[in-house]
């Protein structure tokens, strides 16, 4: 049984779960441990099942407890090298990932850990780099892209073979255009390295969907510039119009505080 939760998705704080078989991979950890611990703790998981940390990027809302789950657990960490050192700076991390317990990974190199077969692959952000995850265990391909500024054909490559999808869908443009940020914010976060709106989110899915396509999960959407209804109705009338079937494809949201469901795959 392959499972995935999500304990936050946003700029207060993103961590991802995938679990199968009694293997764990925790994807970031920018929530504080002790709400991670309780949330684990809350849904009946076992902390001694996780295998590896696996970090898409540097920034803190990704990264905030990771160095403390690994030291204490030993868990490996896998980054690219950027973003190893681009952690290695973050002043934000209360604890640093140990010089033995770091993997370093390169774009389109696939590994192993456990049952899983994990492929990174780049995404444009503006941190010291920023990796998609394409992770295969049996029949089932889980797809993570976060904190994307634009979409990349390699990225669309991953998204059309996809069985399982988290795809961020971050703001609303009319929202964005007319809500409270400086101008310099506004500008950074629909610049080609910041982050990705519903438009972009649902034209991406148009494009990409198949058949196949079991679960999609919006994630990291932003407080101030966007709603779930909102990036959910923009979604759903963007795939529809492509022809997909909601009735064999699930959309859902994830909230940016509270934990989603333990969705079985």
């Amino acid at each position: 049984m392959t499972q995935f939760i999500c304990f936050g998705s946003g700029s207060s704080g993103n961590c991802y779960y995938l679990c199968h078989d009694g293997h764990g991979l925790v994807i970031d950890l920018g929530i504080g441990i002790r709400h991670f611990k309780k949330h684990f703790s809350d849904y009946g998981l076992s902390l001694a099942k996780i295998d590896a940390i696996l970090v898409t990027h540097d920034h803190t809302d990704h990264v905030k407890a990771v160095g403390v789950l690994s030291n204490e657990f030993h868990l490996p960490v896998y980054a690219s090298e950027a973003v190893h050192n681009g952690m290695q700076r973050n002043h934000f991390m209360s604890k640093k990932v140990k010089t033995e317990d770091k993997r370093f990974t390169e774009a389109d190199k696939g590994f192993e850990i456990g049952p899983f077969h994990i492929v990174p692959f780049d995404v444009p952000h503006d941190s010291s780099a920023n990796s998609g995850y394409f992770i295969t265990v049996g029949d089932l391909k889980f797809c993570l892209i976060t904190d994307a500024g634009h979409v990349t054909e390699n990225m669309k490559k991953h998204l059309r073979e996809a069985t399982h999808i988290v795809l961020e869908a971050n703001y609303d443009e009319a929202m964005l255009a007319t809500g409270p940020y400086p101008a310099y914010l506004k500008k950074r976060i629909m610049s080609e390295r910041g982050h990705l709106s519903n438009i972009e989110c649902a034209e991406t899915l148009a494009t990409c969907l198949h058949p196949e396509v079991q679960q999609i999960w919006l994630c990291h959407l932003s407080e101030e510039n966007n709603h779930p209804e909102l990036a959910r109705k923009t979604i759903s009338a963007a795939v529809e119009k492509a022809g997909i079937d909601w009735e064999r494809t699930q959309l859902n949201v994830l909230r940016r505080t509270v934990p989603s469901a333990l969705h079985e795959l």
